[in-house]
C-alpha cells in the first residue's frame, strides 16, 4: 500500500467520450502549500470570490486543491497514456515529489492498462511531474516502465531543454526519467504546426506553448464527441475565471496566458469535455462563459 502523503486510491474513475472510456489514474493529492507556490496570484480572497470553486477545487480558506494524475484510454487500436506523473523513488528537490511510494502502476493495471500493454505514451511537456513514471528502477538502474510503447513529445520541447542551462535537480530528472527512454530508442519527437497534428485516428496534439515552448494539449474524438486534456496549459480551474493567472514556472508567461485564452475561447459553451491534468476531483467538466470569464461546470464520472 502507498506511503505517500495525500495518496488517494484510484477507483476506476472514468468518463465516456463517444465509444472511448477515459480513465483517471491517480497518483497523489499535492499538499496545500502547492497552490500558493505554483499560482501565487491566486490569492485566498480571489479564490474565495469564485463560489463555484467550492467545495471541490478549493477549501473554505481559499486554498487551491491540486492533484497529480494521468489519463489512460484505448483508441484506434492503441492503449494510450497521457503524462506519467511524478514516479516512485525519484530524487526531487520538491519535498512533495521526493521519493514517493504510490500504487500508481497497480491502479493503472487495475484500470486495464498493465505496463507492458501500453502502446503509446504522450508527454505534454518534459517537467518532473509529467515524466516520472516514464521509468522505474530495476536492479539499481532506471529502465522504461512501458517497454512496448512509443513515447511521444514535441521536437520543440526536447530541443529547448537540450540547450537549456539546467540546474542539478532538472538534470537529475532528465537522467532518471527522459534519457533512459531515449537510450532505449523509444522516444519519438514530432513537429506540431499551429493547427495541430494527428497522432492516430481520433487523437490530435494541439500546440499550447508558454508553460514550456513545446507544450501540447491532447484532443480525442469519438463518435462526434470530444475531450481535451489540458496538460499544464491550465493548472487549476481558477485560471478559467482569471486566465491571466500564470504559474511561477512558466517559461513565457505572456505566451502561456495567450495559449490559455485561445484554448478557453475555443471550448466555451461547447460540448467538449475538459480534463484537467492537475484538477482535483471531479476533475472534468465543460467550460461555461461566466462573469466576464469562464467557469467549469463539473461532469460527473461514470464510476466513483
Amino acid at each position: 500500500m502507498s506511503t505517500a502523503p495525500g495518496f488517494v486510491s484510484s477507483a476506476a474513475v472514468s468518463w465516456t467520450v463517444g465509444e472511448v472510456t477515459v480513465h483517471r489514474i491517480d497518483e497523489v493529492l499535492l499538499p496545500p502549500a502547492t497552490g500558493p507556490w505554483l499560482l501565487p496570484d491566486a490569492t485566498p480572497d480571489l479564490v474565495a470570490s469564485q463560489g463555484w470553486l467550492h467545495p471541490h477545487f478549493a477549501d473554505d480558506e481559499g486554498i487551491l486543491r491540486i492533484d497529480s494524475h494521468s489519463f489512460a484510454f484505448a483508441l484506434g487500436g492503441l492503449r494510450i497514456l497521457v503524462d506519467t506523473g511524478i514516479g516512485n523513488g525519484k530524487e526531487r528537490a520538491n519535498p512533495a515529489w521526493h521519493n514517493l511510494n504510490t500504487d500508481y502502476l497497480r491502479d493503472l493495471a487495475a484500470a486495464g492498462f498493465p505496463a507492458d500493454s501500453v502502446d503509446l505514451v504522450i508527454l505534454t511537456h518534459l517537467h518532473a511531474d509529467h515524466v516520472g513514471w516514464n521509468t522505474r528502477k530495476v536492479n539499481g538502474g532506471w529502465v522504461p516502465t512501458f517497454p512496448n510503447a512509443r513515447y511521444v513529445t514535441t521536437r520543440t520541447e526536447r530541443e529547448f531543454w537540450a540547450g537549456y542551462d539546467m540546474e542539478e535537480a532538472r538534470e537529475q530528472m532528465f537522467r532518471d526519467s527522459v534519457i533512459p527512454v531515449e537510450k532505449a530508442g523509444l522516444l519519438d519527437l514530432i513537429d506540431v504546426p499551429a493547427e495541430g497534428v494527428p497522432v492516430t485516428e481520433g487523437l490530435r496534439l494541439l500546440p499550447t506553448p508558454g508553460h514550456t515552448p513545446g507544450h501540447v494539449a491532447v484532443e480525442l474524438t469519438s463518435r462526434g464527441r470530444t475531450a481535451l486534456i489540458t496538460g499544464d496549459c491550465i493548472h487549476h480551474p481558477i485560471q478559467l475565471a482569471h486566465p491571466a493567472i500564470g504559474a511561477c514556472v512558466d517559461i513565457d508567461p505572456h505566451q502561456s496566458e495567450s495559449s490559455r485564452r485561445t484554448l478557453l475561447a475555443s471550448l466555451a459553451d461547447t460540448e467538449t469535455l475538459l480534463l484537467g491534468t492537475h484538477f482535483a476531483p471531479p476533475t472534468a467538466g465543460h467550460v461555461i462563459r461566466h462573469d466576464g470569464g469562464y467557469r467549469l461546470s463539473p461532469a460527473p464520472a461514470d464510476s466513483l
